[in-house]
């Protein structure tokens, strides 16, 4: 049984990326616990792969941001808003797609999720949200490979309705680069 996205190495790999965005990331450094900021790799269109290390394990993953996000009522407040696709080998994890919205989500609630017109449901936890169904994992990622893009839709806690887009131009390239990088 693999962990859950929100407590996963990739999780926390990710958040070090987040908090790095908008300046340059700094060169790979080990941590006290054989953590590793994660290092770009390269950039694909929409999206950037990364690899680091957590816990003395290798971890890899492609992530982008929305090319578009609304909210209804209009203009809320949100966090930063991420679309990651992680490789833990480790733990025999790969392509694992998650979302964090960029607020909490209503307790118990699910996220659509739209390539085309294949439909996915996410389950739900704080501010994340990935597969409800992780069978469901390869058509997922295969439907993103050939798509334009995914549209996620969610609830806050609140009743803030959400759509965010995110293109999905160069995901292929980038999912190609992480596997290479986390074998």
């Amino acid at each position: 049984m693999t962990s859950l996205p929100f407590l996963s190495p990739a999780r926390l790999l990710a958040l070090l990326v987040v908090t790095a965005l908008g300046s340059a990331l700094p060169a790979p450094q080990a941590g006290a616990q054989g953590d590793e900021q994660p290092s770009l790799l390269a950039q694909y269109g929409d999206w950037n792969a990364y690899a680091g290390m957590s816990g003395g394990r290798k971890v890899c993953f492609a992530l982008a941001q929305p090319s578009s996000s609304q909210t209804n009522p209009p203009n809320r407040p949100r966090d930063p808003i991420y679309l990651f696709v992680s490789t833990r080998p480790a733990e025999n994890v790969r392509n694992e797609v998650s979302v964090i919205i960029g607020y909490p989500l209503k307790p118990g609630s699910e996220v659509a999720a739209e390539v085309g017109t294949v439909k996915f449901t996410l389950q739900t936890q704080n501010d994340n949200a990935w597969l409800k169904n992780p069978a469901e994992e390869p058509r997922l990622v295969d439907a993103m490979r050939k798509g334009a893009d995914i549209v996620i839709k969610g609830v806050s806690g609140r009743g803030t309705q959400t759509t965010d887009r995110f293109a999905l131009k160069g995901l292929a390239q980038a999912l190609d680069r992480v596997a290479q990088e986390c074998r």
